[in-house]
């Protein structure tokens, strides 16, 4: 179990001081978080669980989360931004999850837009829900999901998982992982206040990334389709030469496609 003290002082002087809810079994962080927004939860506000019963990935995929086995959270925030800008919070958030897995010492393929891959391993997920109301402005609910210490897998995941333990060898700490997590996503989202930072995530998405340039892909969404990945645009949408041009990917996800 996470000692919720020691993680509120160690997060002192960041925007989640003093607003951090912990239940050990809950359905889903991200509904509990978007039901506290409603209520009136503050910028900032951060729900996680030791297990979820109804965890859910981005396009309606549920999330599996056994007690004590993986990082659940959700992140509340309220951010003063354009909401043009409200597309590379999922990229931040990317990054963010990216560098808090790197001081268990591993690397992290980003796999556009929300999943956290080791090799051609998923270990994680990240699902944005925003909205935005002409009074109260944008409200955004970042979930993240990394597997910490599963030693078992279901079969016929459509990509093959791995945990930070397998991949490190050692028992990793949650809590250690919760604290950069959050640490790391206070970094990454005063960025999206500077215009110059702004223009720099695409660039800096794809130096994480084996899959923003030259991968042949599928794409399942919207905008289906098969190509090879040409980068991102300026919003931070991926882009995607087919035999009919390019496509602009804003939504969806991407597999590998197989080869021609």
């Amino acid at each position: 179990m996470y000692n919720l003290a020691t993680i509120d002082a160690d997060l002192a002087g960041t925007i989640f001081a003093g607003k951090l809810h912990f239940s050990a079994v809950t359905g889903s962080t991200n509904t509990d978080a978007l039901a506290a927004a409603r209520d009136g939860a503050p910028h900032g506000s951060v729900f996680f669980t030791d297990e979820q019963t109804a965890g859910r990935g981005r396009g309606d995929h549920s999330w599996r989360s056994n007690a004590g086995e993986g990082l659940y959270v959700s992140v509340l925030l309220r951010p003063d931004i354009l909401p043009a800008y409200l597309p590379m919070i999922p990229l931040v958030t990317g990054l963010a999850a990216a560098w808090a897995i790197s001081v268990a010492g591993l690397n992290v393929d980003i796999r556009w837009p929300n999943d956290l891959l080791i090799g051609d391993r998923k270990t994680g997920g990240i699902l944005v829900e925003s909205k935005t109301d002409a009074s109260a402005g944008a409200l955004v609910v970042i979930g993240v999901g990394i597997n910490v210490h599963q030693r078992r897998f279901d079969a016929g995941l459509s990509t093959p998982a791995t945990s930070l333990d397998i991949e490190s060898g050692r028992r990793i700490s949650r809590q250690v992982l919760l604290i950069a997590l959050l640490e790391s996503l206070q970094r990454e989202t005063w960025g999206l206040y500077d215009a110059a930072v702004i223009a720099a995530i695409p660039a800096r998405v794809a130096q994480m990334s084996t899959w923003i340039w030259n991968r042949r892909v599928e794409v399942h969404g919207p905008q289906s389709c098969v190509g090879i990945t040409a980068g991102l645009d300026a919003n931070g949408f991926l882009l995607v030469r087919t035999n009919r041009g390019i496509v602009t990917v804003q939504t969806g996800g991407i597999r590998a496609a197989e080869t021609e």
